[in-house]
């Protein structure tokens, strides 16, 4: 079996965090179909606030990871993914819990919890990490 190298893991956080952009601008520019590819359908009657905001926490996941990935600031991108899988958690469990929803449509979630944990527990184990979870307080 080929080992994984740390720039397979690179370009999967960078491609994760290009695809939580373009999900989130895909919530704005076209809700409805953004809608559909994360595997609900409600009815809006043209309110689409939530599909707002929807877009805008994957806008902004998105970038934090790019953001922390190209700062190489490791150690917290791994917190971020691994406290963040429980963003995928509820978008599966929202999904598993509409009626009649498509069991392809669960499997973008999957992906991502799996992507989460593995990614971030490769982050935060990651060795050579200069950073740390350290706290010097100051004497008063």
């Amino acid at each position: 079996m080929k080992k994984i190298t740390s720039t397979t893991m690179w370009w999967l956080t960078f491609l994760s965090g290009a695809l939580l952009v373009f999900i989130g601008i895909r919530f704005f520019a076209m809700p409805q179909v953004a809608e559909t590819a994360f595997g609900i359908n409600t009815q809006t009657n043209g309110d689409f606030s939530f599909h707002y905001i929807k877009g805008a926490r994957d806008l902004v996941m998105g970038a934090l990871f790019i953001t922390l990935l190209l700062m190489k600031q490791y150690r917290a991108l791994g917190v971020m993914l691994l406290t963040g899988t429980l963003v995928p958690c509820v978008d599966l469990w929202v999904v598993t819990s509409h009626p009649g929803y498509e069991t392809a449509r669960i499997y973008p979630h999957l992906t991502a919890i799996i992507l989460c944990l593995v990614l971030g527990w490769y982050y935060i184990r990651r060795p050579g990490d200069q950073s740390s979870f350290n706290i010097q307080l100051s004497q008063a």
